[in-house]
């Protein structure tokens, strides 16, 4: 796979990591570094990287009743983009008890990632052991506050009270083993346990952003359900590599792809566009924007979905200067959730966030 960023759980030791780097990483030449390693109780958290594209900055432990959450901070040397990666590995199991010590995990999170400046990018990845859309440790990662960006979006975006069923097949990741032996849990491929949620500057096309759609399993062909990585044929991969990741481990690797682009937004006193407000938000009617063109200019205006899926789109034909004020009365047929309003110019673009709610 060659990622830029690998980020890994269930490290027992700092010997652990170094063998993983030099023998496995570094194999065929020196690309990767490691940052630094927190020794926690039971097992721990590791990050690699391309020292060629990013700078490490620091490793940060968030303390939870079992293993430590891990802050690592990066920094992207040719824009100096900072990004912030939170690796989890949360308690396995399930019942009430273990769902609970889950959601208090995220607590610790949420208290971290709360306090964060607005416009931060931050991601957070690992084995979550969430079963479903409506356990309360998912609930409080992706809950939206008020006065905060500290919540989490999920790309994939299951709506359901389990995962475990034959429809989500495409997005299991454990257990690469139909059978319990050598350490590794069986079963076969019908868990959901490891993802990669992003922070709401992430999902918005500038800086550090999520290219939507790329999130992927690696090794899941669709075709494994309640069946081993390797069984049989494998369309996503070769039999080799089939064979290597039934034998590595009982989790697959989950990847996905980060642009750095542009700012946006954070100069607008110098662009076409300036002054823009957008209300009501939330809103579950219609919702107003208004801005002030400063130049004879063409507007478009679009709403995505987190998924970066254009649902409405407006081109104001005519040039347009001063003050406008738009209507959009089409957000009442859209569902509740996270949307992004983007307004441009050819030489000027402005992203805001849209709430609908029920």
């Amino acid at each position: 796979m060659r990622p830029d960023i690998l980020v890994t759980q269930e490290n027992a030791a700092t010997y652990s990591t170094t063998w993983f780097l030099n023998c496995a990483l570094n194999a065929s030449g020196n690309v990767y570094s490691q940052g630094s390693y927190i020794h926690g109780y039971d097992t721990n958290n590791g990050i690699f990287y391309k020292d060629s594209l990013f700078e490490f900055i620091s490793n940060t432990r968030i303390p939870t009743e079992l293993r430590d959450i891990n802050e690592f901070k990066l920094v992207f040397r040719e824009t100096g983009d900072t990004l912030r990666i939170y690796s989890v590995h949360l308690k396995a199991s399930s019942g009430s008890q273990n769902e609970a010590a889950r959601g208090a995990e995220v607590d610790s999170l949420r208290k971290v990632t709360n306090q964060l400046p607005y416009g931060t990018d931050f991601i957070v990845c690992g084995d979550f052991n969430i079963y479903e859309t409506f356990e309360s440790a998912f609930i409080k990662l992706l809950q939206v506050n008020a006065f905060d960006e500290g919540y989490f979006i999920d790309p994939i975006n299951l709506q359901d009270t389990s995962w475990n069923k034959s429809i989500y097949r495409q997005h299991h990741t454990q257990s690469t083993h139909d059978q319990q032996s050598g350490g590794f849990v069986g079963g076969g491929l019908d868990d959901r346990f490891d993802m990669i949620l992003i922070s709401e500057a992430v999902s918005a096309p500038t800086g550090v952003y999520y290219v939507a759609g790329s999130t992927t399993p690696y090794g899941n062909d669709g075709n494994h359900f309640n069946k081993s990585v390797n069984d049989g044929f494998n369309y996503a991969v070769s039999g080799a590599v089939a064979d290597a990741l039934y034998g590595a481990s009982d989790h697959l690797p989950v990847f996905a792809q980060f642009d750095i682009g542009p700012t946006s937004g954070l100069n607008e006193n110098e662009s076409e566009l300036q002054d823009l407000v957008l209300y009501p938000n939330p809103t579950n009617t219609s919702a107003y924007v208004e801005f002030t063109s400063t130049g004879n200019a063409e507007i478009e205006l679009n709403i995505t979905d987190i998924s970066g899926q254009v649902v409405y789109s407006w081109n104001g034909k005519n040039q347009f200067r001063g003050r406008l004020k738009k209507e959009i009365k089409e957000v009442k047929n859209l569902k509740s959730g996270i949307y992004f309003i983007s307004i441009s110019t050819n030489k000027s673009l402005i992203n805001r966030k849209l709430i609908i709610v029920d």
